[in-house]
């Protein structure tokens, strides 16, 4: 039987790649509140990440805030040295920071978009999680959590840039996992469904109406649904779950 002590993250370091807004702040609060210490990453806005930075440490949270292009090899190397020299190293790696998401018919985009999301869901998660294994592999132990979309089960349409990217990323997770199981890291994936946050504020209505009606849990998902995932993904009691994809939408793609 698991015992809470098997949900403690206390001891461990974990970093929440695009974490000052939506779903990767509360990602970041709800696993500081499991014991870990915290490196919380943006890119721009840095007075909503200072903002965001004291709600985490208002709420008991430790850990640091940290500027860094995920996309360049040269800042995450750089970031990837803060941490360890203030917290330690990484253990617990999500990966969460992700462009705006333009919706639009395949003959209105360029390749330049596409690119674009690749960079973020591809050679991101590519540069950060090759960062981290060494230090996993020499521990035996570590966790990489991608944060990907049922947008990839669900072939959303007029989407085709950011479905190819999160394509390749749910593609990346699956054989590194099974390339990096035997020194006891995992690598999993959590698809949210459509869970509003701030950058969804000027979505039409009659699009989320739309969407809430077909949610067969017939209630809205929360960013503490993803949050929960994730802390759960990183515990001790989910040491031999690992190439898995749990989609966390209420039952939109069951079928």
């Amino acid at each position: 039987m698991s015992s809470p002590q098997s949900f403690s993250l206390a001891g461990r370091v974990a970093l929440v790649t695009g974490s000052t807004t939506g779903l990767g702040k509360v990602i970041a609060l709800a696993l500081g509140r499991a014991g870990a210490k915290v490196a919380m990453n943006y890119r721009n806005n840095a007075s909503r990440a200072a903002e965001a930075f004291a709600e985490f440490q208002a709420a008991g949270g430790a850990g640091m805030l940290l500027r860094g292009d995920v996309t360049s090899e040269e800042e995450v190397s750089g970031m990837m040295a803060a941490i360890s020299a203030e917290l330690g190293p990484v253990d617990i790696l999500v990966l969460n920071a992700t462009p705006a998401q333009p919706q639009k018919p395949i003959e209105q985009y360029d390749w330049a978009l596409f690119q674009q999301l690749f960079e973020f869901f591809v050679k991101s998660p590519f540069l950060l999680s090759r960062a981290c294994l060494p230090h996993m592999k020499q521990q035996r132990w570590g966790r990489i959590i991608n944060i990907g979309s049922e947008v990839l089960a669900r072939g959303v349409p007029d989407f085709t840039a950011y479905v190819a990217a999160k394509g390749g990323q749910n593609g990346f997770h699956r054989s590194l996992a099974t390339e990096v199981a035997r020194w006891g890291v995992t690598v999993n994936m959590i698809s949210p469904g459509w869970i509003p946050v701030e950058r969804h504020a000027d979505d039409p209505q009659e699009l989320k109406d739309g969407y809430r009606a077909l949610i067969p849990a017939d209630r809205w998902g929360v960013p503490d649904d993803v949050a929960g995932a994730a802390v759960f993904l990183a515990s001790d009691a989910a040491g031999f779950i690992t190439g898995q994809n749990l989609h966390v939408n209420g039952g939109m793609t069951v079928a």
